[in-house]
């Protein structure tokens, strides 16, 4: 690029990329679409996690208030969204079947249901726990992939810097400088691609575990309600015996 033509215009974002070759405008453009991906993830990540601790916070405050549990379960229905309800319609689910007996539960009977309520809860929180965790791959792929991307950029691009010598045979600032800047905005790039996505990660890994502790925590009290009652024969476990989670 000739002295002449050189401005603080030339190296502007949108200028450097326009001038830039192919090989460092793809890398410009995987990087971009990538951060893209990215915040999308962490926009979606963050708006689900809040409504979901959210709704469990007031599904645990309902189930603490005292209401007999199988209301509660009626009013969320037999397949609800949520997995705190869903957990209680399973542990339900299990807890009418071994009702069902006239004769009274032997131990081995019992030990059989609570058996297979732990089993459905474990299900549910299988389940949740993956749905929590999506998208956290992008994240990770994002955040370590990015910065050696951008750096090809920057190799390529001083390599093009160094051809410009070569052809030109002249080390002049100006000869250099162009696809110097070029390498040096596919670096920076990267590091914006990879920077948010790193620390994002990290914190919703963090609270996708919190939020699969809570449900183990609510699983662990419903299993142990629920066994309490069963040798009863009498009715389904209240609200007091489910601690809050």
């Amino acid at each position: 690029m000739p002295e002449a033509t050189l401005t603080a215009a030339s190296f502007s974002p949108l200028a450097m990329f326009m001038n830039a070759d192919w090989v460092v405008k793809g890398v410009i453009a995987g990087l971009a679409i990538a951060s893209l991906w990215s915040w999308a993830v962490i926009l979606d990540k963050a708006v689900r996690l809040t409504a979901m601790n959210r709704d469990a916070e007031g599904f645990e405050a309902a189930v603490g208030s005292g209401r007999p549990l199988e209301e509660i379960a009626a009013e969320v229905g037999d397949d609800p969204a949520q997995p705190l309800p869903r957990m209680l319609v399973a542990a339900l689910r299990e807890w009418r079947g071994s009702r069902g007996q006239r004769a009274p539960l032997s131990d081995t009977q019992t030990a059989l249901t609570i058996s297979r309520i732990d089993k459905a809860l474990d299900s549910v929180i299988a389940r949740e726990g993956r749905v929590v965790e999506n998208g956290l791959g992008v994240l990770a792929i994002v955040a370590t992939a990015s910065p050696f991307i951008g750096l090809f950029g920057t190799v390529w691009g001083i390599m093009t810097a160094f051809q410009a010598i070569a052809i030109q045979k002249n080390t002049n600032l100006t000869v250099v400088a162009p696809a110097i800047a070029h390498a040096l905005f596919a670096t920076a790039i990267g590091l914006i691609a990879a920077i948010p996505a790193y620390i994002a990660y990290n914190k919703f890994s963090t609270d996708a575990s919190k939020f699969t502790g809570r449900l183990e925590a609510f699983a662990d009290d419903l299993s142990a309600a629920v066994a309490r009652r069963l040798g009863e024969r009498l009715a389904p476990p209240s609200a007091h015996d489910v601690e809050r989670v």
